[in-house]
């Protein structure tokens, strides 16, 4: 059991297993009156982001469910088995998915517009310039994904893409080396 969790409870990038997880947690609770004791929640939130120690990135490969980390069966082994692959591309989307274009958040809000979640957690995007086309904004990025190959890579994009999206170019890269098990962090 402990192996194949071995395949997965580790950084995507670098293959450390120095891994933490905050957690963000927001309710308004309802208090009973004849215990003192805490009601179902009326509205509650969490919010949990898992991140290695070693090289600080987020782990989008893992979730936080029912007091324990597992992994995200439809994201993990392309993450952790794969390599990082670099596309060149265009994302035509509607207007009205990007809150702003202008000011310091505007590269996140025209990611989250191409992207989705996707976008802003599992990839690693660069907006290098958007021109608004009409009731359109045509947004170029520079997107880095893990996937096993360029086919799956191409496939993960298609899938997240919010809009209609051309590929120009799509790169492997090399994958950070992984860290030794004897390595002092």
């Amino acid at each position: 059991m402990n192996g194949e969790r071995a395949a997965w409870l580790r950084c995507y990038r670098c293959w450390s297993q120095d891994l933490e997880i905050q957690l963000h947690y927001d309710a308004i609770r309802r208090v009973d009156p004849e215990t003192g004791a805490l009601a179902e929640g009326v509205d509650e939130v969490q919010e949990a982001v898992v991140q290695c120690l070693a090289c600080m990135h987020d782990q989008p490969h893992l979730a936080f469910e029912e007091d324990r980390v597992v992994p995200l069966v439809d994201r993990w082994e392309r993450m952790v088995a794969g390599t990082p692959w670099v596309a060149s591309c265009t994302v035509t989307i509607d207007a009205d998915r990007v809150e702003t274009c202008s000011g310091p958040e505007a590269a996140e809000f025209l990611t989250y517009g191409a992207f989705g979640d996707a976008g802003v957690r599992e990839f690693f995007t660069h907006v290098r310039f958007h021109k608004h086309d009409e009731e359109q904004i045509v947004v170029h990025l520079l997107v880095e994904l893990y996937a096993r190959s360029a086919q799956e890579a191409t496939e993960v994009l298609e899938e997240a893409a919010q809009g209609q999206l051309e590929i120009t170019s799509l790169a492997e890269e090399s994958r950070p080396p992984a860290h030794a098990s004897d390595e002092a962090h």
